[in-house]
């Protein structure tokens, strides 16, 4: 929504507007800002009608800062042009630390200026990737045993964030963003995110929300969720004046299953042991894949094309290109220190194949 159509004061109470003011009329404006807004239901826009204001709506002060802020996410994602990485096939015959050294190159070279904003895709093959935190389980060794024998491997990015699950039914998005002078909120990039995966799906008839969901592997109040189940989790990593803000989406499969694999982890890696650390008591029936939750068969290739449609809506130029030459000099150093961290933790250096 552009900023001309907000009013220029954020009143500290509800007030009323006209549909003129906004400049469609009142149930328009109700379905749209309550869709892009997080109010709860007590607090969203109502309709108010009168003979000297048929297209009055009461309007909350929240929604007023709400819709402020889906707008600024909204000019982030509206880039002058959008490089692709498109590894959701290739990623299948990587090893996941690949991905972790990608994305801090792509940061260190967008933030550089040399390079536009970026978005790549990424898939990997049965991997658990874990945090910082789970790296300093007591019994670690047992638990990575275990997935081993579930025919799993672990990796540990370099970045917080507890364990989740990767394999070809969940597709991974990361936008990379220069940081301008005025820098990118925190809250911003999870927006920006969030209101991606909301335009997606548009076409379906469920809300998607943010909000910590209880019970999930890596919970954190940037959840995405419908009807209370989690289906993505959207980190971010900063880094040389570039910011990446990655999201995993459970696409199809079971999610439940893949939760109570985490949990299965947990239980082996950490037993009866008192941690200063709370780990996540995990309740797999709170996660759920895509096709699941919207009753739709989806596959990868399906999301990703939703993903291209909604970045070649916002963006003068959309085109598909690989690592440069100083990209791919970048690349050996910052996979290097995730493969160091990986062999720190696990005592040899896992195969990079």
């Amino acid at each position: 929504m552009d900023r001309k159509l907000l009013p220029r004061c954020l009143p500290p109470k509800d007030r009323l507007f006209s549909g003129r003011e906004i400049s469609f009329k009142a149930e328009k404006a109700v379905k749209k800002l309550n869709s892009i807004t997080n109010c709860a239901p007590d607090q969203r826009l109502r309709p108010f009608s009168s003979s000297r204001r048929p297209y009055a709506i009461i309007i909350p002060y929240c929604l007023f800062k709400g819709v402020l802020k889906m707008n600024e996410a909204s000019e982030l994602l509206q880039q002058p042009e959008w490089r692709i990485i498109d590894q959701s096939s290739a990623g299948l015959h990587l090893n996941a630390m690949h991905s972790f050294g990608m994305d801090d190159t792509l940061c260190a070279s967008v933030g550089s200026g040399k390079t536009p904003a970026t978005a790549r895709a990424w898939v990997h093959d049965r991997t658990i990737v874990l945090g910082i935190q789970d790296s300093r389980l007591p019994y670690l060794e047992d638990g990575v045993d275990w997935l081993q024998e579930q025919g799993y491997r672990a990796i540990v990015r370099n970045s917080g964030g507890l364990a989740v699950v990767l394999d070809e039914g969940v597709l991974n998005l990361s936008l990379i963003f220069p940081e301008s002078e005025k820098g990118i909120d925190i809250n911003r990039g999870y927006d920006a995110m969030w209101l991606l995966i909301k335009e997606m799906f548009s076409d379906f008839p469920y809300e998607i929300e943010a909000r910590e969901i209880v019970g999930s592997y890596c919970p954190g109040s940037y959840d995405l969720s419908i009807g209370g189940r989690k289906f993505a989790g959207i980190s971010q990593r900063r880094l040389r004046k570039g910011v990446a803000v990655q999201i995993y989406l459970c696409v199809n499969g079971s999610g439940s299953g893949r939760a109570a694999l985490v949990r299965e982890f947990y239980t082996r890696a950490k037993k009866d042991a008192v941690t200063k650390f709370l780990y996540p008591d995990i309740t797999p029936p709170v996660m759920a894949s895509l096709s699941e939750l919207l009753q739709s068969e989806l596959t990868v290739a399906d999301v990703m094309m939703r993903f291209l449609n909604v970045l070649k809506s916002r963006s003068g130029r959309l085109y598909a290109g690989g690592l440069n030459e100083e990209e791919a000099g970048l690349y050996e150093s910052y996979y290097e220190r995730v493969a160091e961290r990986n062999e720190k933790v696990f005592g040899t250096l896992q195969d990079p194949a």
